[in-house]
């Protein structure tokens, strides 16, 4: 804990976060046997916020990435040039168990794809679709539906639509016979009751 806690504290010191006082302080609350952890204790006394925490920990785990990523940089560096000294050279298993799944992978593919050129021709042909689908359209041409075409999708509207006015013309004669029969009959009963 004082390893990790003074870790922390050397960074955020040196990021100009805190002073040492304030990071003694910390450490004394610790000390004296408060349990949470050190960035913990330093937000309660309001010496650094959650942000401030947090940027300080990317910064570092960066940090931390790169002098890696350099040091492999130069290990791989020192053994390209014993390579090129040496004209031998040992290839890593896991190198070779990639590339072999890697030229499989390719091969495989290859054959799926010849096999699915094989399907495709061996499909019925189909013809022009554009004729099918627009018989009276010459092809290439973007023409407006024949006459013929017209007749057999619209002309048969009309004669639905009149003969739907025509129902609804019937009902309405209807419904006034029946509001003259209704009221008549209310005219009735008014005069019974009226002897």
């Amino acid at each position: 804990m004082a390893k990790n806690g003074g870790r922390l504290g050397q960074l955020l010191c040196d990021a100009d976060l805190i002073t040492k006082r304030q990071l003694a302080k910390a450490i004394q609350k610790q000390v004296a046997g408060d349990k949470r952890k050190l960035g913990e204790i330093l937000i309660e006394l309001s010496y650094i916020t959650i942000e401030d925490l947090t940027n300080v920990m990317l910064d570092t785990h960066h940090a931390e990435q790169t002098e890696e990523v350099r040091e492999e940089t130069v290990v791989e560096n020192t053994e390209v040039t014993q390579l090129s000294k040496d004209t031998k050279f040992t290839l890593d298993v896991k190198t070779i168990i990639a590339a072999g799944t890697g030229v499989a992978s390719l091969v495989g593919m290859w054959y799926m794809l010849q096999a699915d050129i094989q399907e495709a021709k061996e499909l019925p042909k189909i013809g022009n679709i554009y004729d099918q689908e627009y018989p009276s359209r010459p092809g290439g041409y973007n023409w407006p539906r024949s006459y013929e075409q017209y007749k057999d999708n619209v002309e048969g509207l009309q004669d639905e639509m009149d003969e739907a006015y025509g129902k609804l013309d019937e009902f309405e004669e209807a419904i006034e016979e029946l509001e003259k029969t209704v009221t008549d009959l209310r005219v009735k009963l008014a005069n019974k009751r009226d002897k």
